[in-house]
């Protein structure tokens, strides 16, 4: 049975996001074609499937960031956006603190929340495999790097199994 959408009522306005057509569709970024024209870490590999850069988003940043393994991004933080991500894949560990000296661990299916302007640290635990994280941000994927620590400053990184 079709549903009846005569009595559906739009409580917005989409518009904004119409194509050249006046059409407001779905936009896909297919496997493979997601761009890497987004702010980076070293040590932190990160790709849009939907920004700004290439969908009609505003609000929202959303990809997939790589760390290979045993690697660690430099110390960063992400400006006014508020960040949620998703491990997809590997163990992660994120320092954070005055001098970094604190830190979480995350395992495959695990979610964080890191709060707007706070200074850490994305490592990949593991030494032989690669981290894979699904991370969306809002507004934009800001990403300000900050300088480098020594891995001697991050406890227990050194001594990692």
């Amino acid at each position: 049975m079709d549903p009846d959408l005569s009595n559906y009522v739009l409580d917005g306005d989409p518009s904004a996001y119409a194509d050249e057509h006046g059409l407001v569709v779905p936009v896909v970024t297919r496997a493979g074609q997601e761009p890497g024209q987004t702010g980076q870490s070293e040590g932190a590999t990160r790709i849009s499937g939907v920004s700004i850069q290439h969908t009609p988003a505003t609000k929202l940043w959303f990809g997939k960031v790589h760390n290979l393994a045993g690697y660690r991004s430099v110390p960063h933080h992400h400006g006014e956006a508020e960040t949620g991500g998703y491990v997809l894949s590997g163990r992660a560990r994120i320092y954070f603190g005055a001098r970094f000296e604190d830190y979480i661990d995350m395992s495959e299916g695990d979610w964080v929340f890191v709060p707007p302007f706070l200074p850490h640290v994305e490592c990949n635990l593991d030494r032989n495999n690669p981290l894979t994280w699904m991370t969306t941000r809002t507004p934009e994927n800001i990403v300000v790097n900050l300088p480098q620590v020594e891995d001697a400053v991050l406890r227990d990184w050194m001594s990692r199994p």
